[in-house]
C-alpha cells in the first residue's frame, strides 16, 4: 500500500487551513481595530451616529462562524458601556523648583538607593506609569548612579548561572574614555562578600517611629491609628514596604539601628522583635547582632519575626551556620513551598547567602524551601512564636502570596 499523501486530501486540508488562519487574522485585526477605537474615543468621545465606519460595514468585512462575530459584538457592547478612565492629576515643579525626589517617590524603599548601579535590556522609555513624575535618567542623575540600557541580560543571566556572580567595577565618562586596565584591576581586588558587615553601612543613624500602611487606592498611604502591638525593627537595611506591612498588620512600630544592644531593645517593652533584610555576610553582621539576639531569646518569650539577612541572623543565634551561594537568588517570580500547607507562594528574593538547614539544631524546624534549587526558606522554633524566611513577603510579587507572615506575627503577641 502506497503511504504517499491524497492530494485531493492535501488540497482540501490546505484550504481548511488556510480559511482557518484567516479567520483567526480577522479576529485579531478586528480586536487590534476595535483597541484602537477605544483608545480615540477616550481621546476624543464616543464615535456619533453619523461616522462612515458603521457597525454594518465592519459585520460585513468579518467571514468568521457566528459565534465568534457573536463574541466579539458581546464584548464590544461591554466595553462601549465601560466608563472611560483618566489618571488623576500629577503635580509636577513649576520649572526652576526643586525636583528633589519627585519621580514616583511613593516608591523609594529607602532615603537613597543602596544599589550602585543598573543593566537593563532597553533604553528607558518615557514614564508610562500615571504616578511618574519624572524620567529614570533624572532620578539615577540626581543620585549617582551609573546605569547601562542595551544589554543582553538574559545572555548575562545565563552566564552568572553557570559561572557564578563575578566581580565588577563601575564607571562613567560622557566622552567614552575609560582607563580599561585600572578598572579590570579595581574588579581583580574586589574580596567579596564573605566577611563583609555591610548592615552598618546602610543602617538609620538614630531611632525613629513609624506608623505609615501600605499604598491603597485611592487615598495611597495612611497613617496606622489604631495600632495594637508595639514592635522594635533593627534595621540591618530596612525596605519602607516592610515598615508599612507591619503597621498594616496593626503593629506600632520603632526602627533602631544595626548596633542596637538587647538593653536599647527592651527598653522599649515590645510586643515583639522584628528582624530585618539587609546587605552583606550574616556572620560578619551577626558578630555584635547574633549576642543581641540570643540575649533577646534567652531572657524573654518574645514573638520575634526576621526577613532575608535577619533570618540568616536568627538562625545563626539558634545554632545554625549559613554558607555562600554560588550565585544567590535575585529578583521576582521565586517559588517557595511551605511544609505545614504545601501551599506554593510566588516570592521576591535578593541574597548571595543562605541557612545551612542540615545545621539546624534541635527545636528548630524548617518552613519554607525553594522549588528552584531546595535551599532553606524558612524557619521556625517548635514551641515558640519565633520565625523567620529568606524571602520577601513584603515585595508582593504574588501578589498577597506571603502577607500572612505579618499578620501571623502580629498574632502572636495577641
Amino acid at each position: 500500500m502506497s503511504n504517499s499523501p491524497n492530494p485531493l486530501e492535501s488540497a482540501e486540508n490546505s484550504a481548511t487551513d488556510e480559511r482557518s488562519g484567516n479567520n483567526r487574522r480577522q479576529l485579531s485585526d478586528r480586536r487590534i481595530q476595535h483597541q484602537d477605537r477605544r483608545a480615540e474615543e477616550r481621546r476624543v468621545g464616543p464615535r456619533r451616529e453619523n461616522d462612515q465606519s458603521s457597525e454594518s460595514e465592519t459585520e460585513e468585512k468579518f467571514t468568521g462562524p457566528d459565534w465568534m462575530k457573536e463574541a466579539l459584538q458581546e464584548a464590544e457592547k461591554r466595553q462601549a458601556e465601560m466608563p472611560a478612565m483618566a489618571p488623576p492629576p500629577v503635580e509636577i515643579p513649576k520649572e526652576g523648583e526643586s525636583r528633589k525626589d519627585i519621580m514616583t517617590v511613593e516608591d523609594d524603599e529607602t532615603a537613597d538607593p543602596v544599589a550602585e548601579g543598573m543593566v537593563v535590556k532597553w533604553d528607558p522609555t518615557e514614564p508610562s506609569n500615571w504616578r511618574s513624575q519624572s524620567h529614570l535618567s533624572d532620578w539615577l542623575a540626581r543620585r549617582g548612579r551609573i546605569a547601562i540600557g542595551g544589554v543582553d541580560t538574559r545572555r548575562l543571566t545565563r552566564a552568572i548561572r553557570m559561572q557564578g556572580a563575578p566581580h565588577c567595577a563601575l564607571a562613567h565618562d560622557p566622552e567614552g574614555n575609560f582607563d580599561t586596565d585600572a578598572l579590570i584591576a579595581a574588579a581583580k581586588s574586589f574580596s567579596g562578600l564573605e566577611g563583609l558587615d555591610l548592615a552598618k553601612d546602610v543602617t538609620c543613624a538614630q531611632s525613629y517611629h513609624w506608623n505609615e500602611m501600605r499604598w491603597a487606592w485611592p487615598d495611597g498611604y495612611q497613617p496606622q491609628t489604631n495600632a495594637k502591638h508595639k514592635v522594635v525593627a533593627l534595621d540591618f537595611g530596612a525596605k519602607r514596604n516592610i515598615l508599612r506591612c507591619l503597621a498594616s498588620a496593626g503593629c506600632d512600630v520603632t526602627v533602631l539601628p544595626a548596633t542596637a544592644t538587647a538593653e536599647e531593645v527592651l527598653a522599649h517593652n515590645p510586643d515583639g522583635v522584628f528582624l530585618s533584610n539587609g546587605p552583606g555576610d550574616p556572620a560578619a553582621t551577626g558578630e555584635y547582632a547574633v549576642p543581641m539576639i540570643k540575649t533577646i531569646l534567652d531572657t524573654t518569650d518574645l514573638p520575634v519575626f526576621g526577613i532575608c539577612l535577619g533570618h540568616q541572623m536568627l538562625a545563626l543565634a539558634l545554632g545554625a551556620k549559613t554558607i555562600k551561594m554560588n550565585h544567590g537568588h535575585h529578583g521576582a517570580n521565586h517559588p517557595v513551598k511551605e511544609h505545614a500547607t504545601g501551599k506554593v507562594e510566588i516570592t521576591s528574593m535578593n541574597h548571595g547567602f543562605a541557612v545551612d538547614a542540615q545545621t539546624l539544631p534541635d527545636g528548630v524546624i524548617e518552613t519554607h524551601v525553594s522549588l528552584f534549587d531546595g535551599s532553606n526558606c524558612g524557619i521556625r522554633m517548635k514551641d515558640r512564636p519565633v520565625f523567620s524566611v529568606q524571602h520577601h513577603p513584603e515585595a508582593s510579587p504574588g501578589p498577597q502570596d506571603s502577607f500572612y507572615l505579618f499578620e501571623r506575627f502580629a498574632a502572636s503577641m495577641d
